[in-house]
């Protein structure tokens, strides 16, 4: 428990230096205490997986509330007219951390192979491939398909957590979700690779 409160504080405080260099607003808004909600939620999943992964009808739960919230704070950042580049990050950042626990959850409880890794870690990868090459890390426009993606991702992930469900079932769901995110992330390195310095 302890852990999960520290790694809680230190996505906290780092979310709120970078807030604090970028953010437009005078206010914090409601739309970025749901992503703080959402953060507690997802740093409450490691509880579980310290403990060598298992737990899950409650990592069910848990994440499918996070997954029903994620939708709710941009609806009322467009609301309340807070809408920022911070708070798409912010939520982009959670959503990511959201899907690293998930996969190696499930793979800690053997309810998928090293397969299921792949779900977790491409916006990782494609942080470190912005570190290396520059033209990785140019800001990319706005995609419907990316946040389908993202949702399809993350559902697949929570599915799996089910103890009934068919391992045969599990295995297609991660294989359909891994393709779906190969094309959103091939796409939008096809695109920084075109538009290149």
């Amino acid at each position: 428990m302890g852990v999960a409160l520290a790694l809680y504080l230190c996505a906290a405080m780092a979310a709120g230096f970078l807030m604090l260099q970028t953010y437009p607003h005078a206010r914090l808004g409601l739309c970025n205490l749901m992503t703080l909600l959402r953060l507690v939620i997802t740093a409450a999943m490691v509880v579980p997986l310290l403990g060598g992964g298992g737990v899950q009808w409650e990592i069910f739960a848990l994440a499918a509330v996070a997954l029903c919230l994620d939708g709710v704070d941009g609806w009322l950042a467009r609301r309340q007219d807070l809408a920022s580049k911070f708070g798409a990050r912010f939520d982009m950042e959670v959503d990511a951390a959201l899907g690293l626990l998930l996969a190696l959850n499930a793979y800690a409880t053997s309810t998928a192979g090293p397969v299921v890794l792949l779900l977790g870690l491409p916006r990782y990868f494609f942080a470190v491939a912005g570190q290396i090459l520059p033209w990785f890390a140019q800001p990319l426009p706005d995609r419907f398909g990316r946040k389908v993606v993202c949702v399809i991702q993350i559902a697949v992930l929570i599915g799996i957590q089910m103890p009934i469900m068919p391992p045969t079932l599990a295995t297609v769901a991660i294989i359909a979700a891994a393709l779906a995110l190969c094309w959103s992330f091939g796409r939008d390195v096809i695109w920084l690779w075109w538009r290149r310095a």
